[in-house]
């Protein structure tokens, strides 16, 4: 059983353990559930640079990354660099992150904020809408295509962007659909984390020109941007590289500005 297994399994009892905490009609009452949101995939076509940067405290490949910095601090420091979105991992048991850091970056930026989370029930997109999100991540490798659409479409009815990540061929090709925003390739094997850029400009080719093209994972240095760029990616996302210094705003600033 590889590490997306396991997640998923935990993240089923702890699912069905907040149904019987939270009532749906809880979350809808939400002073955030009506809010308008803001796209990120808009953001994302109109910009040159394209950078999501994450708020990431650890991760089942690299441990602890960063336990010291604030929630508000580093979406606020985002916001400031020019970033184009946040994404914020609600994951507590693998990446020691929650919920309320999405509130947090709510109530601290006006970016386009990603629940990322490993999303395998409807009721996890109505947390994300209650909690002040405008995206929602969407796993290919842990769903199958008739999850994909309901949970896009279900996601799109409540005006949320839809990112969804494909590792490898086969998981894009059953992937596309209408309701789909933007198309991510992760370019970290997740049975070995190794971490291969060649995986985007591979699948790049594939993906339709209507998806924004979102690179994740490995992609730390200007370089690499630059060299996918022509591959028509759009957006690139990247965590650790920001949140391992001493100050991922104003480290996420320089990368911009060296980038501009």
């Amino acid at each position: 059983m590889d590490i997306l297994d396991r997640i998923v399994i935990d993240k089923r009892k702890e699912v069905t353990l907040r149904k019987s905490l939270i009532p749906i009609s809880q979350l809808e009452r939400s002073v955030l559930f009506g809010l308008e949101t803001i796209s990120l995939a808009n953001n994302l076509r109109a910009s040159s640079t394209g950078i999501i940067a994450e708020h990431k405290r650890r991760s089942p490949s690299k441990a602890v990354i960063n336990q010291s910095f604030n929630v508000f601090d580093v979406a606020e420091g985002y916001e400031n660099a020019g970033v184009c979105g946040m994404s914020v991992l609600t994951d507590t048991k693998y990446f020691g992150g929650s919920l309320d850091d999405l509130l947090t970056a709510r109530a601290s930026c006006n970016l386009p904020l990603l629940r990322k989370e490993f999303i395998i029930d409807e009721y996890q997109i109505l947390e994300a809408k209650a909690y002040g999100a405008d995206v929602i991540l969407l796993i290919a490798a842990i769903l199958t295509r008739e999850e994909i659409k309901q949970f896009s479409e279900f996601a799109k009815s409540l005006h949320l962007d839809v990112l969804l990540e494909v590792h490898n061929e086969e998981e894009l090709h059953k992937s596309i659909m209408p309701s789909l925003d933007m198309l991510g390739v992760n370019n970290r094997n997740l049975k070995t984390f190794e971490v291969n850029l060649e995986t985007s400009k591979t699948l790049s080719q594939l993906i339709p020109n209507e998806f924004v093209k979102v690179s994740e994972s490995g992609i730390s240095n200007i370089e690499a941007i630059k060299t996918l760029q022509p591959y028509g990616f759009k957006g690139f996302l990247i965590g650790e590289n920001f949140m391992k210094t001493d100050n991922a705003g104003e480290s996420a600033k320089h990368f911009i500005n060296d980038l501009l």
